[in-house]
């Protein structure tokens, strides 16, 4: 039987269709609002923004370095200069094998030993995508060997940089300082002070001394050269160039032949010498013994000559003049005549004995003068000038600590002076607070302040500390009679795009509120030290203008009640140190001096001569012969001019 034939049901199929075609017209036109609403979004909401991606793509920011500022000497002698060389980088993480890379461009340039030593350690401070310096300055050949091989190098390449030379090398150390490369640490203080852009591509920046100081006028600006590059990154044009602002040229007060001249006087002897203009506070020169080579930290010093540095015995890393802390010895004396003149202890006609032996009030416990004899009944200017030590041990009795320690301390001593150069000492100026904190740790009986403590404080031991700078800085103040400059190694600054020079302002920071007759006292009594009677009178012997001088011989060791000072029989690190301070001309101060040779015995015959010479040197142009010779001998015991206990 036949199944019954089924109808199409044309007008629903064809209702059904509809909808469908309708539902796929919906989901393009969706598709297209979309794509449309996408596009729209792109190329008007969004085309800064992927403009700005595309032109990034294309071209490239080039940083173009400035170049390091000058430093000149008071003469426009250059202390600090820029030299261009070639160096031969390395950037690992575009090397498969290191070793087997460096074994090959041996073969191509000496590498030594040290520059191993150099690349292993800024290897390790360094990040794998930056580039290493192998070798710093290739010679031309060198370089021309490197750059046809280059195709065998991947990620080696030969760059021109700027490299920093000090051509005074040790003699200008611990003055200028020097530049190193960037590391971690100077990355982060960058960033905190927003300085990252004004570095980028630099390597180096100031590490210690002026260079560090002024790093901000030393650096200069980086400019950028907008690069259009390939899509293989290789360069094709130069589409904007923004040049580099150069750094400024320091201009320092400071007097290359002068420390020349110091340089010369010292020879092989450790210590250090300071010398200011007391009419500027500017700071002529700046010495301390010995010194190091500057030029060895620039890439990095490797690890056999930092050893060496630091296990020198001499210690030339050391910054004598700024950190190094000295009791001065009878160099105290003239401040401490001040400040007893100044609180009335005693007056300038007062007579008071200066005899061979100081017994301590309510004590049997006595201290012995240089002089065996005494020096009879003296006058404080007399005391001064035949430095008295039994005298001053009186005075400071009399005085106290109360009214020793606030009225010195107005000369700066115990104080940091605020020189341009970093990590300058404190020093200590003794008082009750001072040892209170000093050794409250220790307990009561330790720290509290005796009666026999300030006895010693008033020939320059005792607790008594400055650095040499402090005491070139304490002697100018009193030889401009109070008016007080801060001590400055740079006096201008030039813009060398501009030529406009600054000046550094030169006011006095203070005036000490002290009677002028009190400064010409004893000044007066500093100007007999060198005429005949007087300590240094060897030294002031010929002299052609007049001068004021101190001697000083600092204890470094305590000798047994009652024994006699025989430096031959002592390690020369126990051996008194040498002290001089000086100025001149007495009656219009051009220069003040304070001269320290360590472990030089006594104050005339070590420190004395260095600063005859100096003085002659910058006064006249000339160093008598006689100083020369008196200095090519420095006697192995000569009488301490500091007293020593007695039973």
């Amino acid at each position: 039987m036949d199944r019954p034939t089924r109808l199409k049901n044309v007008q629903a199929e064809e209702s059904q269709f509809q909808v469908r075609l309708l539902a796929a017209y919906s989901v393009m036109i969706i598709l297209f609002v979309l794509l449309i609403t996408r596009f729209v979004w792109l190329q008007v909401f969004q085309y800064q923004h992927f403009s700005t991606l595309a032109q990034n793509n294309r071209i490239s920011l080039v940083p173009i370095l400035p170049n390091r500022g000058l430093i000149v000497d008071r003469n426009g002698v250059v202390l600090a200069q820029n030299f261009a060389s070639y160096t031969l980088e390395l950037t690992p993480s575009k090397i498969e094998n290191l070793n087997a890379t460096i074994a090959e461009l041996g073969k191509l340039v000496d590498v030594t030993a040290r520059d191993m030593k150099r690349f292993r350690k800024l290897l390790e401070d360094s990040k794998g995508f930056e580039a290493v310096p192998l070798k710093v300055k290739l010679t031309d050949e060198e370089a021309a060997r490197v750059a046809a091989n280059g195709w065998r190098f991947p990620g080696v390449e030969v760059k021109a940089r700027l490299f920093r030379d000090y051509p005074y090398k040790e003699l200008t150390s611990h003055v200028l300082g020097y530049i190193g490369r960037i590391n971690q640490q100077d990355k982060d203080q960058l960033e905190e002070d927003d300085k990252t852009t004004n570095y980028r591509g630099t390597t180096y920046i100031g590490k210690t001394g002026l260079e560090a100081i002024y790093e901000d006028q030393l650096h200069g600006k980086v400019g950028f050269e907008e690069v259009e590059t390939d899509s293989g990154g290789r360069a094709l044009r130069s589409l904007k160039r923004t040049p580099p602002v150069n750094g400024d040229t320091l201009k320092l007060a400071l007097d290359i032949r002068l420390q020349e001249v110091a340089d010369k006087l010292f020879g092989d002897r450790r210590g250090a010498l300071v010398a200011i203009d007391p009419s500027t506070g500017g700071v002529l020169a700046f010495l301390s013994k010995p010194g190091f080579d500057p030029s060895l930290f620039i890439d990095g010093i490797d690890n056999q000559t930092w050893a060496a540095l630091n296990g020198d015995p001499r210690k030339p890393l050391i910054n004598r003049a700024l950190r190094g802390v000295y009791p001065p010895g009878s160099t105290f004396k003239p401040f401490i005549s001040m400040a007893a003149l100044e609180t009335k202890v005693i007056g300038p006609n007062d007579i008071r004995p200066a005899p061979a032996v100081f017994t301590l009030p309510g004590s049997s416990h006595q201290f012995r003068d240089a002089d065996k004899k005494g020096n009879g009944m003296v006058n404080l200017q007399r005391a001064i000038t035949v430095s008295s030590d039994t005298f001053f041990f009186r005075l400071a009795w009399d005085m106290g600590i109360d009214r020793i320690s606030p009225t010195v301390g107005q000369f700066g001593l115990g104080s940091r002076t605020g020189i341009d150069l970093d990590g300058e000492a404190i020093g200590v100026l003794p008082s009750k607070a001072w040892k209170a904190k000093r050794f409250a740790r220790l307990g009561a009986a330790y720290s509290k302040w005796l009666p026999g403590d300030v006895v010693s404080i008033g020939i320059g031991q005792g607790y008594n500390a400055y650095t040499p700078l402090q005491m070139a800085n304490a002697t100018a103040i009193l030889a401009s009679d109070g008016v007080a400059f801060k001590p400055h190694l740079v006096q201008e600054i030039v813009d060398t795009s501009s030529g406009k020079v600054t000046l550094l302002d030169a006011k006095p920071e203070r005036v000490l509120p002290f009677k002028r007759e009190n400064f010409e006292y004893v000044k007066q009594g500093m100007a007999s030290v060198l005429q005949p009677g007087g300590t240094a009178a060897a030294i002031g012997y010929g002299l052609k203008y007049t001068m004021a001088g101190k001697t000083g011989t600092a204890q470094v060791v305590q000798i047994k009640q009652g024994a006699k000072y025989n430096a031959s029989a002592l390690a020369e690190g126990n051996r008194d140190h040498s002290w001089f301070i000086a100025f001149a001309p007495v009656e219009n101060p051009r220069i003040a001096v304070a001269v320290i040779v360590e472990n030089g015995g006594w104050g005339v015959a070590a420190a004395g001569p260095i600063a005859r010479g100096l003085f002659d040197y910058y006064m006249t142009g000339k160093i008598p012969a006689a100083i020369i010779d008196q200095l090519k001998t420095v006697p192995h015991e000569a009488p301490s001019s500091n007293a020593t206990p007695l039973d």
